[in-house]
């Protein structure tokens, strides 16, 4: 069967201790005030698009798509346990946030990261996002590292 990634509801115990544990390896490497966590509840919002990648049918990884206004997508809550890291489930969750961004005419993707997040950075270089200032209402901040991707004009067979 394998991996198999879905948008589901964040609101299931399962996928609340696959978030618990994203926030606990952030609070690792970044301080509290520069850590911008979504609770599942605010994920289950209407502007928030929850896919959840299953192993077996046991939840590894997750990621978001969050709607903002002006046609911009953010991608949040990105994470993979350290079990199934490695097997590229993290670059198969961007591109399901990013053709559900192109089918909703979403023109750019942005994200804010972590400084001492280099896997990070190789999966959203490895999408095609480059770095970027602030995005958003995220402070400028040595914690943080912002990315970029325009969308416009491109199909989503691309």
């Amino acid at each position: 069967m394998g991996i198999v990634i879905a948008a589901e509801s964040p609101l299931q115990d399962e996928v609340r201790v696959l978030v618990a544990e994203l926030n606990e390896a952030l609070l690792e490497l970044t301080p509290p005030e520069f850590c911008f966590h979504m609770t599942v509840e605010q994920m289950a919002g209407p502007e928030t698009t929850v896919f959840i990648a299953r192993d077996e049918g046991v939840a590894v990884a997750c990621g978001a798509l969050r709607r903002h206004e002006g046609g911009i997508g953010e991608v949040k809550r990105m994470y993979t346990r350290p079990s199934h890291r490695g097997k590229k489930i993290g670059a198969e969750i961007v591109r399901c946030v990013e053709a559900l961004a192109r089918a909703e005419g979403i023109s750019r993707l942005v994200l804010e990261t972590g400084d001492r997040h280099p896997a990070a950075w190789a999966l959203y270089e490895g999408a095609g996002f480059v770095r970027c200032g602030p995005v958003l209402d995220y402070p400028d901040s040595t914690w943080s590292v912002f990315y970029e991707k325009p969308l416009a004009g491109v199909s989503a067979a691309a």
